[in-house]
């Protein structure tokens, strides 16, 4: 699963942002695999439950996300990942790509009537 986990060279730009482990208590998850984990899920749209066995538990995994996502550590992850990504030259900062997908909704779903339904006059003011 190595396609779903940070190669050697982005890893290099992160690992400051995680705390030492404690010398007391439980061992830490490691920090690398739990991003690997992290990045499995989020590429692959699984649940949390389906997250394979050789990244940790799954609830460890999640309550790590969880931490992370709200005390801004994954921003910053992101953050310096796609600053090596310009100075690599991997991004073109003059080409950006936006999506442009429009799904339509029904009708009825922006407020507008329903065919053959007769619309009240004093309910449609």
């Amino acid at each position: 699963m190595t396609r779903h986990q940070l190669n050697d060279d982005q890893w290099h730009w992160i690992p400051d942002l995680f705390p030492p482990p404690k010398a007391t208590g439980r061992p830490a998850t490691n920090s690398r695999v739990a991003i690997g984990g992290i990045l499995w899920i989020l590429r692959t749209g699984a649940p949390w439950r389906d997250l394979p066995e050789e990244f940790g538990h799954w609830r460890t995994i999640y309550g790590l996300y969880d931490k992370w996502n709200g005390d801004g550590t994954i921003d910053s992850i992101l953050d310096r990942l796609r600053t090596a990504h310009y100075q690599g030259e991997v991004i073109d900062n003059d080409l950006w790509c936006i999506d442009g997908t429009i799904t339509r909704a029904h009708r009825c779903a922006g407020g507008g009537e329903k065919k053959g339904i007769q619309a009240n006059p004093m309910t449609m003011r």
